[in-house]
């Protein structure tokens, strides 16, 4: 722990135990309870910026004033710090965090569980009965690696409805990134090998 006790007021001597690398910080409050988890490319100039005269939003100043404490974790990249500070959000929940929250989730791959399931980008909570792979932190990217998945296992993206009232085949299925299973062009059991090959992928 890097103790906070000057951190408010003169940040010097405190701020000089945590380095300038990417990571994950915590701020704890004076029953070691987390208040928030968050990540930085540079763990010393974010967590500094806390400390400022000049913030404004309320909500942080409401935060710095608890905080007692604060922990850090060096990651080997900015990535990594990205995927830890979701892993650690979702074990903890702290506080702040949930105050703070918006529409910005990392992405998740989601393989339903349908006889012929479907496989498509997703963000929030887990709440179907599906296979999730991920989180990733770019979802540019994630989209990217998903055309390839379209093209290389030929799964299909339609939602439940539009599978459902298919009497011919799609676009999908004419360029070449969907087996267009909704109208019989694959049978279930040649479907589920390449669901099988999918998963081992990922």
């Amino acid at each position: 722990m890097v103790s906070n006790k000057s951190l408010k007021h003169a940040l010097t001597d405190s701020l000089a135990a945590i380095p300038s690398k990417p990571g994950v910080y915590r701020f704890y409050d004076v029953g070691g309870e987390i208040l928030y988890i968050g990540k930085a490319k540079n763990l010393k100039k974010r967590v500094v910026s806390y400390f400022r005269s000049n913030v404004v939003d309320n909500k942080t100043r409401a935060l710095v004033r608890k905080i007692t404490s604060i922990d850090v974790t060096v990651t080997g990249n900015e990535v990594e710090a990205l995927l830890l500070e979701s892993n650690l959000i979702k074990k903890f929940k702290p506080r702040y965090n949930i105050l703070f929250k918006d529409d910005k989730s990392y992405p998740y791959l989601l393989l339903s569980k349908h006889k012929f399931p479907r496989l498509f980008l997703y963000r929030g909570v887990k709440k179907q009965n599906a296979d999730y792979f991920g989180p990733f932190p770019n979802a540019h990217s994630l989209r990217d690696t998903l055309n390839f998945l379209y093209k290389t296992f030929l799964i299909r993206s339609c939602n439940d409805h539009f599978f459902a009232h298919r009497s011919r085949a799609c676009l999908q299925y004419q360029i070449g990134r969907c087996a267009a299973p909704c109208v019989g062009y694959m049978i279930s059991s040649e479907y589920a090998k390449n669901i099988d090959m999918l998963k081992r992928f990922l």
